[in-house]
């Protein structure tokens, strides 16, 4: 599903060039579930923007479902952003002023959708809040803000979920609901990656990618432990 060949991705400021990421060779199947790790300045933020078309790379391929991401224009990939990957963020993203069901209808807005209010409905009852429809953002914990934005992200049926930091700003019950959500979505058939540095969240993933200034120094396979039973009550 997702096949990166020799990325490397550097900026340039006057002078100095920096390589986020540098010359990375990387495969993830579909119906993975994948966690990336890395202390700051690793490269698992760009690896993250790279992976989920929001960047390209400077030099190398990401071929996402055999296609070539760079070769592609803004409109090309913002209709891959908007139906091929979920987005699920630290910061749960929500519009404040908007109650859940319309925050998870959002993405169906700009695509176009029909059914728009139905399956945004189904999306919220997926994760276990269809009784808190109405209910605004700031009526909800974090938790449970978290838990529209998987619905949001969930709402396009993409193929792969995307979460960057998905449990930053929870508690540890919180952060277990929303992992055991992720690999319940993960059994029913989604590509699953995570972006995080905490190794309570990458307890939960099959494999555990770690990077260190741009390049992968690790790669460690779990799917043979039995690291689900432990982790997951």
């Amino acid at each position: 599903m997702i096949e990166l060949d020799s990325v490397s991705k550097i900026y340039r400021t006057d002078s100095v060039e920096v390589r986020a990421l540098d010359d990375v060779s990387l495969r993830i199947d579909e119906g993975d579930l994948v966690a990336i790790m890395g202390h700051s300045g690793s490269g698992k933020s760009t690896m993250m923007n790279i992976l989920g078309c929001l960047d390209v790379p400077t030099m190398g391929v990401y071929r996402l479902d055999g296609i070539d991401v760079g070769q592609l224009k803004e409109g090309r990939l913002a209709e891959i952003r908007n139906t091929r990957i979920g987005f699920v963020f630290q910061s749960f993203n929500l519009i404040p002023r908007t109650n859940a069901l319309r925050n998870v209808e959002l993405p169906l807005v700009y695509s176009g959708g029909r059914d728009r209010r139905a399956r945004a409905r189904a999306a919220l009852e997926r994760v276990g809040l269809g009784e808190r429809a109405t209910h605004m953002p700031n009526e909800l914990s974090g938790g449970q803000q978290q838990r529209v934005a998987i619905a949001r992200a969930l709402v396009t049926d993409p193929k792969m979920i995307l979460a960057d930091e998905p449990t930053g700003n929870l508690d540890s019950t919180s952060t277990t609901e929303i992992m055991r959500l992720l690999v319940e979505l993960n059994k029913a058939g989604r590509t699953v990656v995570l972006i995080t540095h905490e190794d309570d969240v990458a307890a939960f993933a099959k494999r555990v990618i770690k990077l260190h200034d741009g390049r992968i120094v690790s790669d460690e396979n779990r799917e043979h432990t039995d690291v689900f039973s432990t982790v997951v009550p």
